[in-house]
């Protein structure tokens, strides 16, 4: 038994094809089914099985399924582990929706450059979601905004990104003051339960404003959406772009507002098997971003 022979069923599990296994592979066909009938030899027992235009795991290839995925990933560690020269391996990693669209492209297109040999698996999430992801192990690093909290001396934090709040209006508008904006109009605002919405209350309860409240939604890109339809304001933080095309809107920076910014970074395990892979791409992030490590500079 190989990690050739592993992955071959992982693959085609993942896939629920034998042919797009075969793709994804880089082999033909018949090498992946090759590959299956022999780790079915080696076991003694069937472990995939056609279902329709479907290939689906038998009893016997679920069961050792998550013993395959372990088995490779302990094998990608202790290459990683390993190598001395360049870092390699696969590097999981988290990102928040803004920061798939704003931040990462410039970040993964010159790490494509400059470590090809690490394969990142990436996962996108809200921040709450990731970070806990991080701290079970689940992730090796993540792009979030920066907790609430203090995040735990066993993990580090490096911020990439400020992002002050705005208000965010329709340009079409005759009000240009941010806070009547917010005191009189239809109040579109950010997830409450997220942490982005808890520093919007927090901004609101400093400067005393008590919205008239509309929407609630989960993506900055949504509410941008319904403030250019003229459906009401918003305070967001002033995420990188690219923002949704053919938007007519106002952004107006809040009294105060750099007390109450948004802090893009990321957030990695000390302890991590994958620390060189870790540090590769905060290096590649702080190159493509042009930040200094361990500053919270603003991005222009």
């Amino acid at each position: 038994m190989d990690s050739r022979t592993l992955e071959s069923l992982v693959m085609v599990v993942d896939n629920g094809s034998i042919a797009e296994a075969a793709r994804r592979l880089n082999i033909t066909a018949a090498g992946v089914a090759q590959r299956i009938r022999a780790l079915e030899t080696e076991i003694g027992t069937r472990l995939i099985m056609r279902s329709g235009q479907r290939v689906r795991p038998t009893e016997a290839g679920r069961a050792i399924l998550a013993h395959a995925r372990s088995i490779l990933e302990e094998m990608r560690d202790l290459k990683s582990i390993a190598v001395r020269d360049e870092p390699s391996g696969e590097l999981r990693f988290g990102a928040t929706g803004s920061s798939t669209s704003g931040l990462l492209p410039g970040i993964l297109t010159l790490m494509a450059a400059r470590f090809p040999e690490i394969e990142i698996r990436m996962r996108s999430g809200n921040g709450a979601e990731l970070y806990q992801k991080v701290l079970h192990g689940e992730l090796d690093a993540a792009i979030i905004s920066q907790p609430p909290f203090a995040v735990p001396k066993a993990y580090e934090w490096c911020t990439l990104r400020e992002e002050r709040l705005i208000v965010l209006a329709p340009k079409s508008g005759r009000l240009r003051d941010p806070r009547v904006l917010l005191a009189t109009q239809p109040f579109i605002r950010p997830q409450r339960n997220s942490w982005l919405g808890q520093l919007v209350d927090g901004y609101l309860r400093k400067a005393h404003i008590r919205p008239h409240e509309r929407f609630e939604l989960d993506t900055l890109e949504a509410i941008a959406v319904m403030v250019d339809r003229g459906l009401g304001v918003s305070l967001m933080p002033d995420w990188a772009p690219p923002w949704p095309e053919g938007l007519s809107l106002l952004k107006l920076p809040v009294p105060h507002g750099d007390q109450f910014s948004r802090r893009l970074g990321l957030i990695w395990s000390r302890a991590s098997v994958r620390i060189r892979l870790v540090h590769a791409f905060l290096d590649v992030a702080i190159a493509a971003l042009r930040v200094r490590p361990g500053t919270s500079s603003r991005i222009a």
